[in-house]
């Protein structure tokens, strides 16, 4: 993880258009996905120490790449919501219960404003369902070589390991008021007569 000069907002360094090892994410996303990836596994925690931790963060990373493929798929989507702003976590923190206290740090809450509700509910309606998930992966994927990147292996099939990490991230009944924001968006997006448009 790094840290955007000026921001301080967390980022990973992530596949750009035309590369071999993955889909077309574009780097100008890499802090709505970092924040929204944080954002899903602070309102639904690791159960277990750092590597249930660590485990739980790659799948939901994964989770909010495919969907932040799907929601903004073109350079020009991404200029749009890096320059206009995801919208942040208000709505999601409200219906979720998460802790945004008054007076917390600066550096604890700046990263919020980088939550994307669209994309978090996406990765929600991917952790919970695995055959959507498959479709979504292949949707994002199409034209690759091979199957789908090893990176979203956690994503669509993970093992018992993974499963144990993220039982509350990956909990149905848990997920769903956040799922249910915009899982019709996303059924509409991955139709079969759905270009994948922004």
């Amino acid at each position: 993880m790094s840290i955007r000069p000026g921001t301080g907002i967390p980022f990973w360094p992530i596949p750009v258009p035309g590369s071999s090892d993955g889909p077309p994410v574009l780097t100008d996303l890499s802090p709505l996905i970092a924040a929204t990836a944080q954002w899903l596994t602070r309102a639904y925690p690791a159960s277990g120490g750092a590597l249930a931790a660590a485990l739980c963060e790659a799948q939901a990373r994964q989770a909010v790449t495919v969907a932040a493929c799907l929601r903004y798929p073109t350079p020009t989507d991404a200029a749009l919501v890096t320059l206009a702003g995801p919208g942040g976590s208000g709505r999601l923190d409200w219906i979720t219960g998460a802790d945004t206290a008054a007076g917390a740090e600066l550096e604890d809450t700046a990263w919020r404003t980088w939550v994307d509700e669209v994309v978090a509910s996406w990765a929600a309606c991917l952790l919970t369902d695995p055959e959507l998930a498959r479709l979504a992966v292949s949707a994002v994927t199409e034209g690759t070589a091979g199957s789908a990147p090893v990176e979203f292996r956690r994503l669509i099939d993970p093992d018992v390991r993974d499963i144990r990490a993220a039982a509350l991230l990956r909990h149905p009944d848990l997920l769903a008021p956040v799922a249910e924001l915009h899982q019709d968006h996303l059924l509409d997006r991955l139709g079969p007569d759905q270009a994948l448009i922004a």
